[in-house]
């Protein structure tokens, strides 16, 4: 009997632009104040896309710094998923566009689309794609341009989004030895009913242009609560691992709030939930692998670390996995 390949998560890498817009630069143009948005989010800055980049540009960034932590060269990479909201294009995707920057020509690419719960999904689909024997390196990115659909008028939701991307390498090994490494679980969830708790009110179909951010953030608070637990549970269930057993949590940067909901609900100690909502406020799809890759290059989350990672968006879409992190050292 053929031994199924495992999805081994052997490189990260992450960009951010390099314009900073703080909370007090918001206080100059809006009625809101650092004071504010510490208290509700936690955030004290974000970074903005200059007006020449592109998603696809700040995806790049970010999938080459994968590719060369993984030590795979572009031309290796058999498929290329982009997780984004904010793509160049109606049509080509834009892993398209980052698959021709990249040199990856041997990759098939293609988008996905489930807000900040994207990169969760495209992790899950690349998984499958390697256990199926059809690739065996994948390119999973999270890549967003957020501040482009802001209503900057609306301090509800123009504080809280920032750009960015973040990236990893998925490779396929099947030896005994990675039995127990890689993505060991996901579980997806999608909720079309709570649509108007977060959306964009344009679109190609709906009104022919890209629209602004519109949410209700008192109940999306409360569903974020109660969906991230219930998918952290069954995502423990099927891998058959235990709370206590997991080493960091690495979740969606959202809001602060919600982040320490889900500390408490895993009855994990502070130090083992990595935050950095602070510095890039809530970059959707892109915000756990940009997350994962400041963990893992200030030394704090390590070779064989056990990793959950969870996130909910507009959809209502939400979802969690569990990965240990890279490969076994074999004598």
């Amino acid at each position: 009997m053929t031994k199924m390949p495992r999805a081994l998560l052997t490189g990260v890498g992450s960009y951010l632009p390099k314009k900073i817009l703080t909370n007090h630069d918001l206080e100059k143009t809006m009625d809101t104040s650092d004071e504010w948005i510490r208290q509700r989010t936690g955030i004290v800055q974000r970074h903005v896309a200059a007006d020449d980049q592109l998603t696809s540009d700040l995806g790049v960034e970010a999938g080459q710094k994968a590719l060369t932590n993984a030590g795979i060269a572009a031309e290796d990479i058999n498929c290329i998923i982009v997780a984004t909201t904010t793509p160049d294009n109606t049509f080509p995707a834009t892993a398209a566009a980052i698959q021709t920057k990249l040199g990856a020509h041997h990759a098939f690419a293609f988008d996905v689309q489930a807000v900040c719960a994207g990169f969760v999904y495209a992790l899950d689909i690349g998984d499958a794609m390697i256990k199926s024997g059809k690739v065996k390196n994948a390119l999973i990115i999270g890549a967003e341009t957020f501040t482009r659909i802001l209503d900057w008028e609306d301090r509800g939701t123009a504080v809280l989004f920032g750009d960015g991307a973040g990236a990893v390498v998925l490779e396929a090994h099947t030896t005994a030895e990675e039995d127990d490494w890689g993505i060991l679980a996901s579980c997806l969830y999608t909720d079309g009913r709570f649509r108007d708790l977060l959306y964009v009110d344009g679109g190609t179909s709906f009104n022919g242009i890209a629209g602004h951010v519109r949410m209700k953030g008192n109940e999306l608070f409360r569903h974020a609560v109660e969906k991230l637990s219930m998918s952290l549970e069954n995502v423990m269930q099927a891998s058959g691992i235990k709370a206590e057993d997991i080493d960091w949590l690495v979740p969606h940067q959202a809001n602060i709030r919600i982040i320490d909901s889900m500390q408490k609900k895993m009855g994990m100690t502070a130090d083992k939930v990595v935050r950095t909502v602070a510095m890039h406020a809530n970059t959707s799809a892109a915000s756990i692998p940009l997350a994962l890759d400041t963990a893992i290059s200030d030394g704090r989350v390590k070779n064989g670390d056990l990793v959950a990672f969870e996130a909910i968006g507009g959809g209502l879409t939400w979802g969690a996995s569990l990965v240990r992190i890279g490969q076994p050292v074999i004598d």
